[in-house]
């Protein structure tokens, strides 16, 4: 006859897997990683369990704590957690939890999304527009994605009032760096009360809370759709660039500088060289686009472009020093090593110039 000890274990066993099914509303039944159908959690639990519990003659329920202590061991798994990539290029996203099926774009280093439906094998996720399936052996789950969320991802703030100025303290008679515009989108380095202090320029500008609308954002992958756009205009700018087809257009360099002057034109010229460099570290590491255009306008990598501060930088001038910094960084000068990454300081370890930390 069976120990009530083993008795116990597969009884908490199926109410796991109750739980878990609860949790998403079904349990996936898989054969190798494809899925074959689903059974509702209450079938579990009331069938299953129940059936289970009847023939080994033992009338065992989990008691609350242990139902907790089953939700938070399982929670890592569950729809809406974070998910990173788990890659040094990139990793194909598939249409189906299949290596054959039709790819629908890519998930790339340090990227990271949040889980939709999660199989032993497959993983269906979301990263900004892109949704598919990912081989589990490409993600990191749980505490460790949270943490390299947390490492790579930032607090954004998007601007909702028409204008909106940029004081040097948190006070409406402080002087005032500049003015922002409705939908202009900026890193936030801490909330104040009734402030947000953001990256401006590379200096910490304050903003009111009032007039923005904050969200975490981690970078994300792209869709087929998204690289054959990015790709195509990548190559136009090429074309602008050699060829001068429209005198009007940015060069490299010019690309650079605005960058530079949007992430930090209020830095110290090395500041602004190590910006350049991330830049350049990242053309040259394989992990990313290897052009500065693709570099800058990835899906989610730097928040100036993607906001359009980049190219309205480009159209009112790009400062001297800032563009001497692009080319310095563009002639192969790093003062920052190999780094491809960088924050306020305060946020990670690394190398500190002026107000950023790079890593």
């Amino acid at each position: 006859m069976k120990s009530t000890t083993f008795k116990q274990a597969a009884l908490l066993f199926l109410a796991s897997l109750a739980i878990a099914a609860w949790a998403n509303g079904h349990l996936e039944v898989t054969d190798q990683g494809h899925a074959q159908g689903t059974v509702s959690g209450d079938y579990i639990f009331y069938e299953v369990y129940a059936g289970a519990a009847e023939v080994l003659e033992v009338n065992l329920e989990p008691t609350e704590d242990e139902i907790q202590q089953i939700r938070e061991n399982n929670s890592w798994k569950n729809p809406g957690a974070v998910v990173m990539a788990n890659v040094t290029d990139s990793v194909n996203v598939r249409q189906e939890p299949d290596e054959n099926a039709d790819k629908v774009g890519k998930f790339y280093k340090d990227c990271g999304g949040y889980i939709i439906e999660y199989t032993e094998e497959w993983t269906k996720i979301e990263s900004g527009n892109l949704i598919g399936w990912v081989n589990n052996d490409y993600l990191t789950f749980g505490d460790e994605a949270q943490q390299e969320a947390d490492e790579v991802g930032s607090y954004q703030a998007v601007i909702t009032a028409d204008s909106l100025r940029v004081r040097k303290e948190a006070s409406t008679e402080a002087g005032v760096y500049g003015t922002i515009a409705e939908g202009d989108v900026f890193e936030v380095v801490e909330e104040q009360g009734e402030w947000l202090v953001i990256d401006y320029e590379g200096a910490s500008g304050y903003i009111s809370a009032d007039y923005a609308d904050v969200s975490f954002c981690l970078d994300y992958g792209e869709t087929l759709e998204e690289i054959a756009e990015r790709e195509a205009a990548e190559e136009e700018a090429k074309r602008f660039q050699y060829y001068g087809v429209y005198a009007t257009e940015a060069t490299d360099v010019e690309l650079l500088g605005a960058l530079i002057q949007c992430e930090a034109g209020n830095q110290p010229y090395e500041g602004m060289v190590a910006v350049g460099a991330v830049v350049m570290n990242r053309v040259r590491s394989g992990a990313y686009p290897n052009t500065i255009y693709g570099v800058i306008y990835a899906s989610g990598q730097f928040t100036p472009a993607g906001s359009g501060q980049v190219d309205r930088r480009i159209a009112n001038g790009v400062s001297a020093a800032c563009i001497q910094a692009a080319q310095d960084a563009i002639n192969g000068y790093s003062n920052v090593g190999t780094a491809t990454h960088f924050r306020p300081t305060g946020s990670h370890d690394g190398i500190v110039i002026g107000g950023h930390v790079f890593w």
